[in-house]
Parts: structure tokens; C-alpha cells; sequence
């Protein structure tokens, strides 16, 4: 296993818990908030999704690796769901973003959204600092 898939898990795997828990912390209603107030702001969402892009296409150029084990090939599809979220968002007009979140339902299903992001996160430091 490279270095680099090791950093990467690490990283990845603390910036999911850190976020997961911020994000449970603040609760529901205040992130859906946030997250109705970012759509609702083309430039700002462009902003976001242009750094999410940046960020996907750094992992995907450095670490576009498909053999090597679960760890090595979760890091490079996390990665490039990162870009395909990322363009998609960006070729979004702002009202089909806004019934994208809609149907998303964060409120209704927030913690279920951020236990997935905590266990992910989870397994991935696990696995990047017990490598």
C-alpha cells in the first residue's frame, strides 16, 4: 500500500468524523438550513463546488489507483464521487440544485446522512493509521 493511499485515508477519514460530528452537533434544522441559504446563492454554491472540484480532480490525478486492496481502491472512488458530484452540481442550473436538496430531504434523513459520513470516516482512519 502506497504512502500516498495511507495519507489520503487518514485524511479523509478524520475530515468525515470531524464534519460528522460538527455537523450532529449544530443539528437538523440548522444544517438544512445552511444548506437551503448555499443553494439559494448560485455564486457562492459555484464557489464551493469549484473547490470540491479542485480537491476531486487532486485525488483522481494522484491517486487514480484501481489494484492494491479495499483501502486503495476506496480512496480513488471516493475520489473521483467527489468530481462527478462536483460537475453535476456545477452544471446544475440553481433551481434544479434546489429540488435536488429538496428530494434529498436532509432534515428528514440528516442523521442518517451524517451516520453514514461518521462510519465512513471511521473506516477510514481506522484502516490509514493502523496501515
Amino acid at each position: 500500500m502506497s504512502a500516498l493511499t495511507i495519507f489520503l485515508a487518514k485524511l479523509l477519514g478524520l475530515y468525515c468524523i470531524i464534519f460528522a460530528l460538527v455537523m450532529m452537533v449544530r443539528g437538523s434544522r440548522a444544517v438544512a438550513t445552511t444548506v437551503k441559504a448555499l443553494v439559494a446563492n448560485p455564486p457562492l454554491l459555484m464557489f464551493v463546488e469549484l473547490i470540491g472540484l479542485a480537491g476531486g480532480l487532486a485525488m483522481v490525478i494522484g491517486h487514480n489507483i484501481w489494484t492494491g486492496g479495499v483501502l486503495t481502491v476506496a480512496v480513488t472512488l471516493i475520489g473521483w464521487m467527489i468530481v462527478i458530484r462536483s460537475v453535476i452540481l456545477l452544471a446544475m442550473s440553481p433551481e434544479a440544485a434546489a429540488k435536488l436538496i429538496e428530494a434529498l430531504q436532509y432534515e428528514k434523513y440528516f442523521y442518517l446522512y451524517m451516520g453514514g459520513t461518521l462510519i465512513l470516516g471511521l473506516c477510514l482512519a481506522y484502516a490509514g493509521f493502523n496501515a
